[in-house]
């Protein structure tokens, strides 16, 4: 494994590459990333990367991402079957039937949607930014209907959060939806001290239960901030790592051990070395659809 480890750090040196790793990733691949975050830290890490190479350790829909924001840089998927079953949920066909339904609105793409669904949104959003973002949009397309897709869940926590009723599409995440109000309950019982974090993908009766709702990187800074020991994790379980790695001293439980995203630990040590090597796969889209998907993305960055 060392000698693994040696190579990707020359070959990242000799090619001038930074290796972007989301926080759901495997240990080890957390370990060797320049960067490590959620969505939204890594989009704004990959739009001022001075790196001719791009080595994106995530899911498809962020490598995308990382592409249309950085259309002069090599964006490289170490395994490009690592899709979003969230993301797969929704086609621009979807998008087009649901403006056709409501005229008078604006589409606001969660980022975990394909490049091919953000060119016919209006603008989009992470889980960190979501709340803050709806509330402009809100304010800057008076009288319109919001429509948010794909992510139900995360749409029916941002409109309590705002109290701007909005238009849901029925997607979700197969592994936040794993986690059950009962798994928390008996991590409470469990950990009675421990505050309890949720993700805004999970269903609304476990975020009732949370002490604290936030994207990953939201978790992470509430967990330093805070001055309690102890913390439950409603989320997939690869933020675990990280939470431990910046906070050593404290403790972090996961809500369940089922909250595990196949896609998300497809990416390893190996293959980050293959792709350095033969720098594959590339990530490529449509030059058409690419000025349109930036274009949302660009709103999001300017607005958040």
């Amino acid at each position: 494994m060392e000698n693994i480890i040696n190579k990707i750090k020359k070959l990242r040196k000799d090619k001038n590459a930074v290796i972007l790793a989301h926080n759901y990733q495997r240990g080890e691949v957390q370990d060797i990333a320049d960067y490590v975050g959620d969505s939204l830290g890594l989009s704004i890490e990959a739009s001022k990367t001075k790196a001719d190479i791009i080595v994106f350790c995530g899911v498809h829909f962020m490598a995308e991402t990382a592409a249309l924001i950085c259309p002069d840089k090599k964006v490289l998927m170490p395994d490009d079957s690592a899709g979003c079953p969230m993301a797969d949920m929704i086609t621009a066909e979807d998008v087009k039937k649901l403006r056709a339904e409501h005229p008078n609105s604006v589409v606001v793409a969660y980022v975990n949607t394909s490049a091919a669904v953000k060119a016919e949104s209006d603008y989009c959003c992470t889980s960190g930014n979501a709340v803050e973002i709806v509330k402009k949009i809100a304010e800057i397309e008076k009288g319109r209907e919001i429509i948010f897709i794909p992510d139900k869940y995360l749409g029916d926590y941002v409109s309590k959060q705002t109290g701007i009723k909005m238009v849901l599409f029925n997607g979700y995440c197969p592994t936040h939806v794993k986690i059950l109000p009962e798994h928390i309950i008996k991590a409470k019982s469990e950990h009675p001290g421990a505050l309890v974090m949720a993700h805004p993908e999970c269903r609304p009766d476990v975020l009732a239960l949370a002490d604290k709702v936030a994207s990953t990187g939201g978790m992470i800074k509430f967990a330093q901030m805070s001055q309690a020991k102890e913390f439950i994790v409603a989320s997939e379980i690869g933020i675990l790592h990280r939470l431990k790695a910046l906070d050593p001293e404290k403790k972090f439980y996961p809500a369940t051990p089922l909250a595990v995203c196949p896609n998300m630990k497809r990416t390893t040590l190996e293959k980050i070395l293959w792709s350095l090597e033969e720098e594959g796969f590339l990530v490529t889209i449509p030059p058409e659809t690419a000025k349109r998907a930036k274009f949302p993305i660009d709103r999001m960055l300017e607005l958040s």
